[in-house]
């Protein structure tokens, strides 16, 4: 019988995981359990998709804010420091914030702008039209910037982040400057001791600053890179991809994954002679048209996967091949003909017209942001998504 359905994606439930459960035993259990009750059968190619902090949580890789407090004086003593272009979140940043404030006398506070990294808004930027500001070469102080665009609120939390984060500076009784400036050089121009913010474009940061007098520069990055008084860490990613846990406590981006995804895979064929992909994700990339967001906040959308899931997709556009290069056929003779063209292709494949407008993008990016749709990050309780049928053409 011939197929007529593609792509499956399954949001699958889980127990609800803490400190120490077993997430290899847990994700393979519920993955076989499900294949049962909703009568479904494991195929070789399928992939199991556990979301970051599933993982985090096993591994009880928390952090409070005395701890982040402990390693920002003990990188930076009781300087002044800069601390630029955090994104706007309640999530993402308030917890770090704290445990910045908390270990510091002074902050010089530098928000980039009209928007953070991520896409969020401190104000339009149609109103620039009518300022005559260019946020890429004009700094501006709290002052300035108020009498200019006033008091904005997030489309999306309702919150002045402005106003926010430097009430989370004052409950510590740490001194605050607030500038604005997109050009990283110019914190340099307040303090030589900065915490660089961003993420995506951390590295070209803190290479502008330390080639321009800056001393001692450190991103999110490079703080709990190892443990303080027993907290939890991440070598390769310090705060970076963490969350709110509480108002004092954050979920880290979870270390050792590798294994993680390795076992699970190799659980999944010795119990059902399968054999499935498995990756870890986060954020996923993609934009909100509305609030103007990408919604990629952790450092990668997937921090370890099986080796199946390497490279990027080699598709041919049907749409090219029904209006253009096979324009003159229809029904089950243009069927046939592009399904023998893909096959042609397939032990062969190279970009040309026929792949144009094909997504060009890593598999673990897509299915990662695939993932992060179908769970979700609120009340689904589905942490663990399953796909099948990603990897099918129009041809199988």
């Amino acid at each position: 019988m011939e197929r007529v359905v593609g792509t499956v994606i399954r949001g699958l439930r889980t127990p609800i995981i803490k400190e120490g459960d077993n997430i290899i035993d847990i994700a393979v259990d519920s993955v076989i359990k499900a294949s049962k009750i909703e009568n479904f059968t494991i195929q070789d190619k399928d992939i199991i998709a556990i979301t970051e902090s599933l993982v985090a949580r096993a591994q009880g890789n928390y952090a409070h804010i005395d701890d982040i407090a402990e390693d920002i004086k003990e990188k930076f003593g009781d300087k002044t420091i800069g601390v630029i272009f955090p994104i706007l979140s309640r999530n993402r940043f308030a917890t770090i914030l704290r445990g910045i404030a908390k270990g510091v006398n002074k902050i010089v506070l530098m928000l980039s702008y009209p928007s953070d990294e991520v896409g969020n808004h401190l104000v339009d930027i149609d109103t620039f039209d009518m300022t005559g500001v260019n946020p890429w070469t004009d700094v501006l102080s709290e002052k300035e910037f108020r009498k200019h665009f006033g008091y904005t609120l997030h489309p999306f939390t309702n919150v002045d982040y402005i106003e926010y984060y430097k009430s989370i500076i004052a409950e510590y009784e740490t001194d605050c400057e607030i500038i604005f400036s997109n050009n990283p050089k110019t914190i340099l121009d307040y303090t030589k001791n900065v915490i660089v913010c961003d993420i995506h474009t951390r590295f070209r940061t803190k290479r502008l600053l330390k080639e321009n007098g800056g001393e001692n520069i450190y991103g999110l990055d490079d703080i709990l890179t190892s443990s303080i008084n027993g907290s939890g860490y991440n070598e390769k990613y310090g705060l970076l991809g963490s969350n709110k846990s509480t108002e004092n406590k954050i979920k880290l981006f979870p270390r050792d994954c590798q294994p993680v995804v390795d076992k699970i895979q190799e659980s999944i064929k010795e119990k059902t002679g399968k054999t499935v992909e498995v990756m870890i994700y986060g954020d996923g990339a993609f934009k909100d048209p509305v609030g103007k967001i990408w919604e990629l906040a952790d450092p990668v959308v997937s921090p370890a996967y099986t080796s199946g899931l390497e490279g990027t997709p080699s598709e041919v556009k049907l749409k090219y091949l029904a209006d253009d290069k096979f324009a003159d056929l229809q029904g089950d003779e243009l069927k046939s003909a592009i399904s023998k063209y893909i096959e042609s292709k397939e032990s062969s494949f190279t970009e040309g017209m026929d792949s144009l407008g094909t997504t060009p993008r890593r598999l673990t990016d897509l299915i990662g942001s695939l993932s992060d749709l179908t769970s979700g990050s609120g009340d689904k309780g589905t942490p663990i998504v399953y796909i099948q049928g990603y990897f099918d053409k129009y041809i199988k």
